[in-house]
C-alpha cells in the first residue's frame, strides 16, 4: 500500500456501531489513545471490520487546528 497521506496510524478496531447509514468505528492505537471514524456501512462490510482486526487509520488533511487557554 502506497499513500500521499502523510498521518498513518497502526491500529486495532476496538468497536464499530453500526447506525443506519454510517457506522462509528473506534481504532485503538499503541499506549491506548483512541482515533474515531464515521466511514460508511458498506464500507465497515468491504473491510469486515470487528473488534481485534489490525486496521490503519489514514489522516490527510489541509489544515489542522491548534488551541491552547
Amino acid at each position: 500500500m502506497r499513500l500521499s497521506a502523510r498521518n498513518v496510524l497502526k491500529g486495532k478496531v476496538k468497536g464499530v456501531v453500526r447506525g443506519a447509514v454510517n457506522s462509528e468505528v473506534v481504532i485503538e492505537l499503541l499506549g491506548g489513545a483512541q482515533v474515531v471514524s464515521i466511514i460508511t456501512n458498506t464500507s465497515a462490510d468491504n473491510l469486515e471490520l470487528a473488534p481485534d482486526v489490525e486496521v490503519y487509520a489514514v489522516i490527510k488533511a489541509s489544515n489542522v487546528m491548534v488551541a491552547v487557554e
